[in-house]
Parts: structure tokens; sequence; C-alpha cells
């Protein structure tokens, strides 16, 4: 059985973080980015761990095996960015995937974070259903507020609305 624990990213895990998602980008996927398209992967206290936003890694033993990055952009909303799970712990039978979301969609409610959004690609339709199974919803580039960080290569949109009782 797979297992894994779930921490805030510290400088020591860069290099695992890097290991992790640039393969995924540029082999499984096919995205034309790397590390220099991709900066706040060199400064990610800085760019994600600042006011409310953070950075999580999940790791095995001590290989990083995912990743999820919340950037706060002001409006009680924040930006999931760098969303990724190496293949062999995707599905529900690690867990690890929801397991991240849930990580930042908690640190979203105690912050008292409203609305969360995320782009992505169209090549990762897994991850669109992933997302549209936890409640987030499709919606136009158009319907972007201003202030969410639009990166060059998405093209597909969603928003998740947190509910306080």
């Amino acid at each position: 059985m797979k297992t894994f624990s779930i921490q805030p990213y510290h400088d020591k895990h860069q290099q695992g973080v890097i290991n992790l998602i640039l393969p995924i980008q540029q082999i499984e996927f096919g995205v034309p980015v790397t590390i220099k398209d991709q900066p706040d992967l060199l400064i990610i206290p800085e760019f994600y761990q600042k006011n409310k936003g953070n950075f999580w890694i999940a790791t095995d033993q001590s290989t990083v095996i995912g990743s999820i990055g919340l950037i706060d952009i002001g409006h009680q909303a924040a930006a999931i960015r760098k969303m990724f799970v190496r293949a062999d712990y995707r599905g529900k039978e690690t867990g690890l995937g929801q397991a991240l979301l849930e990580t930042a969609i908690n640190w979203c409610k105690e912050k008292e974070i409203n609305s969360i959004y995320l782009g992505t690609v169209e090549q990762l339709k897994a991850a669109q259903r992933f997302y549209e199974k936890n409640d987030f919803h499709k919606i136009a580039v158009e319907a972007l507020p201003d202030y969410f960080p639009r990166m060059p290569v998405d093209t597909h949109f969603y928003v998740k609305q947190l509910a306080y009782s």
C-alpha cells in the first residue's frame, strides 16, 4: 500500500517539486513549458507562502509525490496552481489528489477565503473531471475576475464558492 504525508513546503523540497512537476508537464502531457517559464518554482515561499497563500507537498518517505499551491489574489479569493500528483499515486486507491485539494480548501476556510479559482489545459481531462467532482464550476475566460493571475497556457477555468454556516 502506498502511504504519504502532506506538509507545507520548505526550501529543502525545491528540487523534489521540480522533479515532480516538469516531467508530468513535458513528457506525460506534452505541455511545452520549462523551468524558465515557471520562475515561481524557484521562489515558492516568496510567491505562494505569503498573505493567505500556501504551498503543500506530499511525500512518501522523502520523495515528493504531489503538490498544490494556493495564491492569495485578494478579494477573499485564491488561485490554485501547481497541483500535481505522480502517476503511480493518482486515483481513488491512494486518495492523494483528494487529500491535497482538501488541504487547500480547508486552509481557505480557515482564512475566510470565499472563492477558489484555477486554470488548466485541454490535455488534462482527468483533472477537469476531478475538479468538477469537487464542486468546481467551469467558467468562461471572460467571467474570470480581473485580479485572477491567468497563465498563458491555460484554456479551461474553474471556480468553487465556499459556503460558511
